[in-house]
């Protein structure tokens, strides 16, 4: 996450929005708290920013609650049509544009790996947090998926560590089980218990980001999220002037929001 950060910096800067010089980059961080996310948000909307930039699902939301005007871009969500966020793809309209993460049809690759990497699984846990993501967009094409691959699917739903260590556990007297992470806060805030639970119960694991097996998971398919939040630099900029032609005289500064796994 942090080289993601990086880049976005370095594109803005590419495009003579200079940290420190002519634009001033404030940074937040939270951990998956929902009242954290509140709480930063009306702080950075009673600090008047040109743009607010938005990382998932959950931080996306709170940020429409507090601000009609401000002008939001947002990468990292799934689903932004049902979710409420934008209008259409085509069409966004009010104050939010930006980059959608995954169609929901790409869960057929994630389960479709786990069966090539394990064919012996037969019942798969899909655990995420329904209060911090698209939950229902992927598990509804999930559960569609999984008869084709000879998967019973599990849907459990997690909101803590202890849920999901609870999970996990269960798992491991599963015969043939396996794990399914799709896109999601929580699990993002708890990869490293997520990731040594695995281990600990031999559980093979798909997840939906790249930095899961870099810090030792199984398996991921999925975007490069340095890629995404350099193309959401130059859209930053755009929506930016586009927005401010209607509201008010640009300011410059660039206020960025993301979230943080602990």
């Amino acid at each position: 996450m942090q080289a993601s950060l990086v880049a976005l910096k370095q594109e803005l800067e590419r495009l003579n929005w200079q940290d420190g010089g002519n634009a001033r980059f404030d940074i937040r961080f939270t951990e998956g708290n929902l009242d954290q996310m509140r709480g930063l948000t009306k702080e950075m909307v009673a600090m008047q920013p040109d743009v607010i930039f938005v990382h998932t699902t959950p931080l996306v939301e709170v940020a429409q609650q507090e601000t009609g005007t401000v002008p939001i871009v947002f990468v990292n969500v799934s689903d932004p049509v049902g979710s409420g966020f934008v209008a259409s793809l085509a069409r966004p309209g009010g104050n939010l544009t930006g980059l959608l993460l995954y169609e929901e049809s790409i869960v057929g690759k994630w389960l479709g790996i786990l069966k090539e990497i394990a064919p012996q699984i037969k019942r798969v846990a899909f655990i995420a947090n329904p209060k911090a993501s698209a939950y229902y967009y992927f598990l509804r094409t999930a559960q569609q998926m999984a008869q084709s691959f000879a998967i019973e699917l599990v849907p459990s739903p997690v909101d803590t560590a202890t849920d999901i260590e609870g999970v996990i556990r269960s798992f491991a007297d599963t015969p043939n089980g396996g794990l399914f992470f799709p896109p999601n806060v929580t699990s993002t805030a708890h990869c490293d218990l997520i990731i040594r639970l695995a281990a600990r119960y031999r559980l093979p694991a798909v997840y939906a980001f790249r930095f899961f097996p870099a810090e030792g998971g199984l398996m991921s398919y999925g975007t490069e999220q340095v890629g995404v939040f350099r193309q959401a630099a130059p859209m930053s900029t755009a929506f930016c002037a586009a927005q401010n032609l209607r509201n008010y005289q640009c300011r410059r500064r660039l206020i960025t929001r993301r979230t943080l796994r602990g």
